[in-house]
């Protein structure tokens, strides 16, 4: 008897800034993902967030989809009646027909950033009652807003850089030198400034003083709402870890060791190692292996109180905020005196950051096994939080049940 392939969904893109990073990582999972065991299938959601199934959102050379393309695809929603399967409704309709749902049995996020790493789309699926992999919905929520991250581990003793948060003005995006919050005793320029709630290193800078806090305010605030003002760590060095729990136990990835080529890492050097010309550009459609080109150095040669420190603390953050999936921890780190600090948390990382699975010293992991992981965990977690189809008690049902 040939068993039942697992339907899994792939849905990435989305409205984010970092929606083309999520294509990239959507279309490496269809590819990963184990055809002897999956059916899997693609769900692409449009910057302007519209829903869309199709064959040809597995091929690189689709994106962006135009007008044409988009004309070829089936716009769908999700059905969101919490019933035993979970499913999509094709918008497309006729007189004659009506639309067919697409049912399946597990969604795999491969978002990155506002609106599908965030809770957002975590919260949807739980209205459908549909399961999904990665964190749950609380703890994608506060690790994809810096400011609620730090408030929420502040008693932990993880360590963490202080912090003064910028909110973006009900009118206009300017802040003057004047508006600015003030500034507590263990926040001095120079500062390191960025987004509250966004990734992939936008929007980060290096400023010197108010006004130039002033001036990079707007570019920060047309993608998010809050910036967030921090001690600029000098003699930087970045280091980042994998997490996940595997089979009861938690478990860290290989460290890896970012190289930068100037102060800070930013979306450019990030994504685009070489510049958006010249020998190293990534151009569209081509294939990457892990962040895009990023040049790293994986399992690096760093005291064993660092690597130590460093996932100990990774394990701690996973665990207090009820860790599920396979998020990177990143620190921060003064190359010079070795003091080291939590830095944010990536619910999805790029890639799902199979690579640092697969360099582990310890246990390595391929990225089809990873994969296997996500989905298992997220068909489990789905069974433990099943309440029933009528919650409400009967002692405290206050109307007639026909």
């Amino acid at each position: 008897m040939t068993r039942k392939k697992t339907r899994v969904l792939v849905l990435f893109g989305g409205r984010s800034p970092e929606h083309d990073v999520s294509i990239i990582t959507g279309i490496q999972a269809l590819n990963a993902l184990d055809p002897e065991r999956y059916e899997a299938s693609p769900l692409y959601i449009a910057p302007n967030g519209q829903w869309y199934i199709g064959d040809s959102l597995r091929d690189r050379k689709t994106y962006i989809p135009g007008t044409s393309q988009l004309a070829e695809l089936t716009p769908v929603s999700l059905h969101v009646g919490a019933g035993a399967q979970p499913k999509l409704i094709p918008d497309k309709s006729s007189f004659l027909q009506k639309p067919k749902p697409v049912e399946f049995d597990v969604a795999l996020l491969a978002f990155h950033g506002l609106v599908g790493e965030d809770g957002g789309i975590q919260g949807m699926l739980e209205a459908a009652n549909a399961p999904y992999t990665g964190m749950r919905l609380m703890a994608s929520t506060v690790l994809m807003d810096k400011a609620a991250t730090k408030r929420m581990l502040a008693q932990t003793g993880v360590p963490q850089l202080p912090f003064v948060e910028i909110k973006r003005p009900r009118q206009g995006l300017m802040v003057t030198p004047a508006e600015l919050p003030k500034m507590p005793k263990d926040v001095s320029f120079p500062c390191c400034i960025k987004p509250a709630h966004l990734g992939s290193s936008i929007g980060v800078s290096r400023v010197k003083d108010a006004q130039e806090t002033s001036d990079v305010l707007p570019g920060i605030f047309r993608y998010d709402d809050t910036a967030m003002l921090e001690p600029f760590v000098d003699n930087l060095v970045e280091y980042n870890v994998a997490v996940a729990r595997i089979n009861g136990e938690i478990r860290t990835s290989a460290i890896e060791r970012p190289k930068r080529a100037s102060e800070l890492l930013d979306f450019r050097t990030k994504y685009k190692s070489g510049g958006s010309k010249g020998e190293g550009a990534k151009q569209p459609g081509q294939s990457s292996e892990g962040m895009l080109s990023l040049t790293r150095d994986i399992n690096p040669d760093i005291p064993p109180e660092l690597a130590n420190n460093i996932r100990r603390w990774a394990a701690q953050v996973f665990e207090q905020v009820g860790g599920s999936g396979a998020p990177r921890l990143d620190f921060l780190c003064n190359g010079k005196t070795g003091e080291v600090w939590f830095n944010e948390a990536n619910p999805c990382p790029g890639s799902f950051g199979y690579f640092l699975w697969e360099a582990s010293k310890q246990q390595p992991l391929l990225f089809a096994e990873l994969l296997d992981h996500l989905v298992s965990e997220a068909l489990e977690l789905h069974v433990r939080r099943q309440i029933p189809l009528d919650p409400t008690p009967e002692d405290a049902r206050l109307f007639p049940r026909r």
